[in-house]
């Protein structure tokens, strides 16, 4: 390794990229114009708080600036080398992070998943709301399992959430991760609650989980026609 590669391996790490990420999100943020006549998702959810704030990956960039300065929330973030990036720019934008991730049984204990499922727990219990994605790595806008586990677990409601630009740039990987740009209009749009029940069947767990798959393709469709663009493929 030359002596150029070693020193950008020591200077160009993953909490400097993610410290530079949330910088360039707060500018997007603030270079980017309400939709006029937008409904405020704490409206929506209002008394159902601390909820479980459900996205899809790659398009989550967003969601902590809709985020009340008294509301405390949580997100999930995986123990990857991404991760690490991830972590900070939720951290810095006010979100504490939980390392894990909602890997399939044989990775659970691996990649943290019973330790963070434990984690979102406590903290729903104590006040904090959970960011998390519905569909899991690999497998985009299909929602998975383990969001609706945490809502029957804990008895908190799962509030579908989209927070889209009118400008944006997609990227060619798995998820399509939708990338925001300054100078544009702004919109966020969320769902009414859906609660599961800690007796669900497995019919119902069924159920609750096409629900939630429903409801977000609905609040991004919204949000997209909202702003006047045509919506993404919902898989």
């Amino acid at each position: 390794m030359s002596s150029l590669k070693r020193l950008a391996k020591h200077v160009v790490t993953p909490a400097l990229v993610g410290r530079l990420a949330a910088r360039y999100l707060r500018f997007v943020w603030t270079t980017n114009r309400w939709v006029a006549g937008a409904v405020d998702p704490y409206e929506v959810a209002e008394g159902h708080m601390p909820a479980i704030i459900a996205m899809w990956h790659g398009q989550h960039f967003l969601v902590p600036f809709v985020r009340r300065p008294d509301h405390p929330s949580v997100s999930l973030v995986s123990r990857s080398s991404d991760g690490e990036i991830a972590a900070t720019i939720v951290e810095d934008l006010g979100v504490r992070a939980i390392r894990g991730s909602g890997a399939g049984a044989r990775k659970t204990v691996k990649k943290g998943g019973a330790s963070a499922l434990l984690g979102m727990v406590r903290a729903l219990k104590g006040g904090e709301s959970v960011v998390l994605t519905a569909d899991v790595p690999k497998v985009a806008r299909v929602c998975g399992a383990g969001i609706i586990a945490l809502a029957r677990i804990s008895g908190r409601p799962i509030v579908p959430l989209a927070v889209v630009t009118s400008r944006s740039w997609t990227v060619g990987s798995w998820d399509r991760a939708s990338v925001p740009l300054p100078f544009g209009r702004k919109i966020a749009v969320a769902s009414a609650p859906i609660y599961v029940a800690a007796d669900a069947s497995p019919e119902a767990l069924e159920e609750a989980r096409l629900a939630v798959e429903a409801a977000m393709v609905a609040v991004h469709a919204a949000a997209d026609a909202a702003l006047g663009r045509k919506a993404a493929p919902s898989a």
